[in-house]
């Protein structure tokens, strides 16, 4: 397959150095170092035991800046933060065949949430997610593959990526199918290595995800905490626990069914320990938050399922102000030692 791969840092690289080894015609999108280092060296991955692979640049490698340079794929990998993508189009166009797949792995709640979903909301935009319509208007629902992303790595220089653990994401069609190219996509990305069964219920599985990061992402970001800490401060706990029922609340009016219970997603999060969310990474580099995609469309999808969502809401609130204040003196937080 001709894949392409739109956002060339941890998660992209991980999986189109993984892809191209593999045998797959990749062409990462990046730019300035990344860009250079790519088609200088390939690609690096760092595996969880320390060992190493090094795909070259060559056939089934390569990096391009510009998307119409690349052409037509087979399927382009989503792999940028939510609220990049607008900054994407139109030029992401220049990747698309007639039959080209678009594989959205992307945390939070997607874009394209109504689109193929059976029911009253059947259809619907999200008005925190796609404001204008631009993304459904540039990306059609028919190109849209789901997928939840498991694995943790980091970019730790250009080209070089560095896996903490994990190999597992998870594809499903919209109106929840076993398609003949979601089972070929399937195969192509076992073939690198990687589990990528196809879901039934894509959205139900993005949820017991998102269930998480709707409240340990932004109370990290306020509170510059690790997960470990805020599992195991009383008041906190409470907090996210008051806030991951009022998004299963949410989600249940979706027909969303969870398989594991509220305490074991939080004990699940406390065993990972001291680490640091991506937002509080974020709030700690300076970089703009995934505040919609991971909290405000779940308010926004409180108001559209009348479901209450107090302790969301308000927490929502004062992330978006500190958000806000970052943005506009153009800083960055973070708890040095004394």
């Amino acid at each position: 397959m001709k894949i392409a791969v739109v956002g060339a840092g941890a998660i992209g690289g991980y999986l189109g150095a993984k892809l191209a080894r593999s045998g797959q015609e990749v062409t990462f999108i990046a730019r300035n170092r990344n860009l250079e280092a790519i088609n200088a060296h390939g690609f690096k991955l760092i595996l969880e035991d320390g060992s190493e692979e090094h795909t070259p640049a060559g056939p089934n490698l390569r990096a391009l800046q510009r998307y119409a340079d690349a052409g037509p794929q087979d399927v382009v990998l989503l792999t940028v933060k939510a609220h990049q993508v607008p900054d994407l189009l139109p030029d992401l166009r220049g990747l698309f065949g007639p039959q080209t797949m678009v594989v959205t792995m992307i945390n939070g709640v997607p874009w394209w949430y109504f689109h193929k979903l059976a029911g009253p909301y059947e259809g619907r935009s999200l008005q925190s997610l796609d404001p204008e319509g631009l993304i459904a208007a540039n990306i059609e629902p028919e190109r849209v593959i789901g997928s939840v992303v498991y694995p943790a790595s980091e970019l730790v220089a250009p080209g070089v990526v560095k896996l903490i653990e994990g190999n597992r994401f998870s594809l499903g069609e919209l109106d929840g199918s076993r398609s003949e190219r979601i089972e070929a996509l399937s195969k192509v990305m076992m073939t690198a290595g990687f589990k990528s069964p196809v879901s039934r219920d894509i959205r139900s599985e993005i949820w017991v995800k998102l269930w998480g990061n709707l409240c340990f992402n932004p109370l990290s970001a306020l509170t510059h905490a690790t997960l470990e800490d805020i599992c195991r401060f009383p008041a906190t706990r409470e907090l996210a626990t008051q806030m991951m029922a009022e998004g299963k609340a949410v989600a249940e009016k979706l027909g969303v069914a969870f398989k594991i219970s509220l305490e074991q997603r939080i004990a699940g999060a406390e065993a990972v320990g001291a680490h640091k969310t991506s937002m509080l990474q974020d709030v700690e580099a300076g970089r703009a938050l995934e505040l919609q995609a991971l909290v405000g469309a779940v308010v926004e999808l409180g108001r559209i399922t009348d479901t209450p969502t107090p302790h969301v809401s308000a927490i929502y609130a004062a992330t978006s102000l500190l958000a806000k204040t970052l943005a506009s003196q153009q800083g960055r937080l973070q708890v040095q030692r004394g």
